[in-house]
């Protein structure tokens, strides 16, 4: 009998199963902040008790995607005492391991030899610890580099479109049970659901041949972390997608506690979903009590037990509806506190007759659901601190809803569609532009959820600076790829810009919502700034527009008053830079590329009169000035001449900044931006010399342009010209 009891231990293999522990939950409370912890330290010993041959977590092993330093020292150090010792493993693993485990060591970790591992853990990634950064890392990364978790399901998405993955099983073997365990780490549900209708999008790897071992010998165990149930189809996973060659599937990410294997009509596996193992949202589906599963397989058979979980906080949930209440009245709002006084303290008398005689009583959560429906509500904190030291959620215990058509309507929906702790208490944004009828024209509505995801959940706080470069660079690339951007008129290049907006608009509404289009990496942002500057320097070279100008131009300010003008082009052929005029008393300089607009960018072209007689009413300006020294008067009359004159013939000036005179002595070089950096003039240069070719003037501007370059004293001091 012993023998016989041996030999079928021999070939049994026996895995504890759990999920959503959510280490780190609530860790600045002080009532409940080891909650986590201790559910976790349960759920390990009673792997150690049960004796069984190792650990599958099924994701959200920790609640953060950035766990605090505390939280990672508390779960090494239950890990390490646990499943640290000199158990020998009783199984083996014989699939590629450096396909498997994706490390720089590529092996489970109880066969590396400096390591005494005992309680062997395998973990894949969920929603709230998925990998993120430049090395796309997880929190679970670092344990696997302490030896203390084989992190698997880790997916690479490569292809086009909707992206490509391939799911490679880790393949164990205990005497003759054959074991396929498939890994499968969070994915955005969008996105994974249309990779799944997608032809060959999924690819699953079946185990080869072996000698003694056909293919249907492999019992096929399925670890994944996604929406199960939702009333949007699309933002979730059905059981209908899975290939029907799986034998027993475990589901992560739902936390109500649904632990008995349910069969899947059509497709002949069954699904377990342990649920999590500490309350993380105060609705109803959270109060069952919590389990996990004790997994027994020999051959193709298995047997499932279910083991509760003692050290989890006791949780009561009711619902009230005043207007049920014979004995409130609406008008006395001392009847409404009595009647929900009454029901707090009949919940808690429930929790402490419910314990038992456990050794530790902790303070019960009390959540009540109050339908408050033509009475006056109450301030829930108020009401909370008579139950200070009785229960342990004194600030949260009333929660106020009011019925309504759409009310009713949704909750003719199971609990488990609702049970998603992480979309309790916020909405996204599609949500919110489809319920107020909102018409998104600038960015797509699934770029901008995306990034919104990023920056709450990863912490990215480049997010919606990358998500605009990224939009504000395809439309530019979209308008490149059309004609030339010389033949747009003013108004074309708008309707243009519109129609390029509503196309991706159109095209981001059918792509899967995804975060590597714009990753906030630091190349990926030096990559935009330098399109962006590229953009901006080919949009100076060949536009004549008047508000490119904009570019080498700037305003003059004083202190005691504002002047603007524009240079002629006199100014600009006899190679002095724009800048801001120092007026009366001391100036500062500027930088001239202080702000461009979209029509700089795009170049659009502008009527020339226009150009030349804002040019033409500036310069008037400056002569006007009694300010300017006599250092460039010469230079002045000739650019009032010049421009006057090519007013009259209606022949466009290029730049629109101008330089004002530094008075001799002490002032202060006004050649140089605020940063000391000397404007380019030779794109305005060019811009000039493809003027009208019949312009009697053209020799003049040519001999100009021909002398040279102003030398600047490094001294605060005057400009003094070159021999």
């Amino acid at each position: 009998m012993g023998d016989s009891s041996r030999e079928e231990f021999s070939d049994t293999l026996r895995i504890l199963v759990a999920t959503d522990c959510h280490l780190g939950y609530l860790e600045k409370d002080e009532v409940r902040r080891h909650d986590s912890f201790q559910a976790f330290n349960e759920i390990c010993s009673i792997a150690e008790q049960k004796n069984v041959d190792f650990v599958l977590l099924g994701g959200d092993l920790f609640h953060e995607n950035k766990p605090s330093r505390s939280t990672l020292v508390k779960a090494i150090e239950i890990l390490r005492q646990h499943c640290l010792s000199d158990q020998p493993v009783q199984f083996q693993v014989v699939s590629d391991q450096t396909v498997n485990f994706a490390n720089m060591f590529g092996h489970v970790n109880y066969e590396d030899p400096h390591f005494n591992v005992g309680l062997p853990v395998f973990s894949i990634h969920g929603n709230h610890d998925d990998p993120a950064g430049v090395d796309n890392l997880s929190a679970v990364d670092i344990l696997s580099a302490c030896n203390l978790v084989n992190y698997f399901g880790k997916m690479v998405l490569g292809g086009s479109g909707v992206g490509q993955i391939s799911l490679s099983p880790i393949l164990i073997r205990k005497g003759a049970t054959s074991v396929a365990l498939y890994g499968l780490g969070n994915i955005r549900d969008e996105r994974l659901n249309r990779m799944f209708q997608t032809p060959h999008a999924v690819q699953w790897i079946r185990p080869e041949s072996q000698e003694g071992l056909q293919l249907s010998d492999w019992f096929n165990i399925l670890v994944l972390h996604q929406n199960r149930v939702k009333a949007n189809p699309k933002n979730a996973i059905n059981e209908h997608m899975l290939p029907e060659f799986l034998d027993f599937i475990v589901w992560g990410h739902e936390h109500e506690c649904l632990v008995d294997p349910q069969e899947v009509l059509g497709k002949g596996f069954h699904i377990t979903q342990p649920g999590s193992s500490v309350a993380t949202s105060l609705i109803d589906g959270e109060s069952k009590p919590k389990h996990v599963l004790l997994l027994e397989i020999k051959g193709n058979q298995y047997r499932p037990t279910k083991i509760p979980l003692t050290s989890v906080r006791p949780f009561e949930y009711t619902e009230v509806v005043l207007k049920d209440e014979p004995e409130i009245d609406p008008n006395d709002q001392n009847s409404i506190l009595e009647r929900l006084d009454e029901v707090v303290r009949r919940l808690i008398d429930k929790s402490r007759s419910n314990a038992g005689n456990r050794s530790e009583v902790k303070l019960p959560l009390v959540r009540i659901k109050v339908d408050y429906s033509g009475f006056m509500t109450i301030n829930p904190q108020k009401f909370g601190q008579k139950y200070v030291g009785k229960v342990a959620n004194p600030q949260d215990i009333l929660i106020f809803t009011k019925a309504s058509k759409k009310g009713r309507s949704e909750g003719k929906f199971d609990d488990s569609e609702r049970l998603r702790p992480e979309e309790l208490n916020q909405q996204n944004i599609e949500a919110l532009v489809a319920e107020n009828n909102l018409k998104m024209e600038i960015l797509p509505v699934n770029d901008l959820d995306v990034a919104l995801h990023e920056f709450v959940n990863k912490d990215d706080k480049n997010a919606f600076h990358s998500c605009v470069l990224y939009n504000l660079q395809e439309t530019r690339n979209k308008i490149a790829m059309d004609s030339d951007p010389l033949k747009f008129e003013e108004e074309d290049l708008i309707l243009k810009v519109g129609e390029c907006l509503e196309e991706r608009q159109k095209e981001r509404s059918t792509l899967p919502k995804d975060s590597s289009r714009f990753t906030s990496t630091a190349s990926s942002l030096e990559g935009f700034r330098g399109k962006s500057a590229a953009g901006l320097g080919s949009a100076v070279s060949f536009s004549d527009d008047e508000d490119t100008t904009q570019m080498t131009g700037s305003k003059s300010t004083g202190r005691g008053r504002r002047a603007s003008a524009k240079p002629s082009s006199s100014e600009v052929g006899k190679g002095k830079t724009s800048m801001r005029g120092r007026g009366r008393g001391r100036g500062r300089g500027s930088t001239n590329l202080k702000q461009t607009t979209l029509d700089a960018a795009l170049g659009i072209r502008h009527s020339q009169r226009s150009a030349s007689a804002s040019a033409s009413a500036a310069v008037r300006s400056i002569a006007d000035d009694d300010d300017v020294d006599d250092v460039n008067s010469h230079s002045s009359e000739e650019a009032i001449n010049e421009v006057d004159n090519s007013s009259e013939n209606e022949e466009s000036v290029q730049g629109r900044g101008r330089k004002r005179a530094a008075p001799r002595g002490r002032g202060r070089g006004s050649t140089q931006s605020k940063r000391g950096k000397k404007t380019d003039s030779v794109p305005i240069y060019r811009m000039l010399m493809n003027q009208n070719d019949d312009d009697d003037d053209d020799d003049d501007v040519t001999k100009r342009f021909n002398k040279p370059p102003p030398r600047v004293t490094r001294n605060y001091g005057a400009l003094r010209r070159g021999n």
